[in-house]
């Protein structure tokens, strides 16, 4: 049976159910299987005439081996079904020129690729509750840098034994996912708005769950809680779903020959995302290279070349918000597995960055990075011109994070004259990010004093592609949440808004 261990070194043999429900671990750690299940030629082969629910289904049960068919069956049918997703085949891919498709990762409820694991994650989590026996609320504590607030307000909306807390940073998202946020109704949801940046906001939630003092305090009000970032593994799982399944439909397609290897290429802030696609290449999938693209908040690319991790460098705010972040949580899962499961060099590094801002992996590591992945970063000027390149040349819309992906996806065939085919992971839907989409092709002029609500109908006309019905008229709906804290007071916050609901 496949176990779970700490990448901190200090609990092993933890079943799938205790470690999506702790989401992460005791010593600080996260939480990742003790074996990586494979995935042969031939099981990719019958997969071909799978649906999207039927190979979830197939890749979930590796993993969660304490769970039943019929359990695993629930979950995915709860989330991922027509009346969550406006397109059947839940991933659709399209092709843009010969050998490069868009893997598109937005069709949920929230119009962004944080809606593939967050509609599950409710699911696997309320089940591994009962597994366990666990009689608590659960207390999902989130932070957000824009797309995954909203994706689990809206995935863990009034769902009994749950309880939600987002914390989003007060200036570093856009207008249409910030009012996703704020207007997001259910007895059981909280928001707040965090001074300072997602960094900060993902501190302040760390902390939280470090700090015993706080954890004995929910505990006798019979509260347990529990994360929605992808440090839970519960939410990582779900992602490795999409670039296996995303394959399966190239070659069922004949877009590659069978067991030909393609390139990925993602945009990632905290490498959640593109960690996904290396277990799947762990798993079997054959993958060439995976591409990690970063905007001006480049600490990715400088380590993935250099094997040097340094967030002290200034934090930019972007028109990719969602990638606007300095400290790459899920990094640590990829150390742990690139050192064969060395937790004491992974927490010695954990705690380098902690103390000092920075750490350097060894050279058999850093070899390992540059084998793996290829980096490069994209500033907004070049992020505009690319949304405004893909409309002109091949009639696609790119949303700004995309956008990015498509940047570094140049520099790198330019660099490499790699031809492989590729996959590049679309993680939002345009019209979340519609004021510098629409400012890429719309003269400022059209665009003077106009709300980014109003750019939206423009951004629509302009290119007559409709906008999403979940986000039409979110402009009109009442902001129901208007909590602002600090991150020093973010624990007091949650303990506010929890005795606020309750009185």
């Amino acid at each position: 049976m496949v176990r779970y261990q700490s990448t901190r070194g200090k609990y092993s043999h933890i079943t799938a159910a205790e470690a999506i429900k702790m989401g992460i671990a005791p010593d600080g750690g996260l939480f990742v299987p003790d074996v990586i299940p494979g995935l042969s030629p031939d099981d990719l082969k019958k997969m071909e005439n799978l649906t999207y629910q039927e190979r979830a289904c197939l890749i979930l049960g590796l993993y969660l081996e304490d769970f039943s068919a019929e359990e695993i069956k629930s979950c995915v049918s709860s989330a991922y079904n027509e009346t969550s997703f406006d397109d059947e085949r839940i991933v659709p891919l399209v092709k843009i020129a010969d050998d490069l498709f868009i893997q598109e990762l937005w069709h949920g409820p929230t119009c962004a690729f944080k809606d593939m694991a967050l509609q599950i994650l409710p699911h696997l989590l309320t089940c591994s509750a009962q597994k366990t026996g666990e009689n608590k609320t659960i207390l999902i504590l989130v932070a957000t840098s824009g797309d995954t607030g909203k994706a689990a307000l809206e995935g863990f909306k009034d769902v009994p034994g749950t309880q939600i807390v987002v914390f989003y940073p007060a200036d570093g998202v856009s207008e249409v996912q910030k009012q996703q946020m704020i207007t997001q109704e259910g007895k059981n949801i909280f928001v707040a708005a965090v001074e300072g940046n997602f960094d900060d906001a993902q501190t302040g939630v760390k902390n939280i769950f470090a700090n015993e003092q706080f954890i004995q305090i929910l505990n006798q009000q019979g509260i347990k809680m529990s994360s929605a970032n992808s440090i839970n593994w519960g939410r990582l799982l779900p992602q490795i779903v999409y670039y296996v399944s995303s394959y399966v439909d190239l070659r069922s397609e004949e877009r590659i020959r069978e067991g030909q290897a393609i390139n990925i290429v993602v945009p990632t802030g905290n490498f959640g995302n593109i960690l996904a696609a290396y277990y799947a290449s762990r798993m079997g999938v054959p993958i060439n290279k995976l591409i990690c693209a970063s905007n001006t908040n480049n600490v990715l690319t400088e380590f993935i070349r250099t094997g040097s991790y340094d967030r002290k460098r200034k934090f930019e705010r972007t028109i990719s918000p969602s990638m606007d972040i300095l400290i790459s949580s899920n990094l640590e899962r990829l150390l742990y597995e690139l050192t064969d499961h060395d937790a004491a060099a992974v927490s010695r590094w954990m705690e380098e960055l902690s103390l000092s801002g920075s750490y350097q992996v060894n050279d058999a590591v850093a070899e390992q990075l540059t084998d793996l992945f290829w980096a490069d970063f994209a500033n907004d000027q070049q992020t505009m011109a690319a949304i405004k390149e893909v409309w002109q040349q091949h009639n696609y819309l790119l949303d700004t994070h995309t956008a990015v992906a498509w940047c570094v996806y140049k520099n790198y065939r330019q660099e490499t004259d790699d031809s492989t085919p590729t996959l590049i992971a679309s993680t939002a839907s345009p019209y979340k990010f519609a004021g510098s989409v629409a400012e890429s092709l719309l003269d400022a002029q059209t665009l003077a004093d106009k709300t980014e609500f109003e750019i939206l109908s423009h951004l629509a006309r302009y290119t007559g592609q409709p906008i999403p019905a979940a986000i039409q008229g979110l402009e009109k709906k009442p902001i129901l949440h208007k909590t602002i804290t600090t991150q020093a007071e973010m624990g007091n916050t949650v303990l506010t808004l929890l005795g606020n609901r309750r009185g």
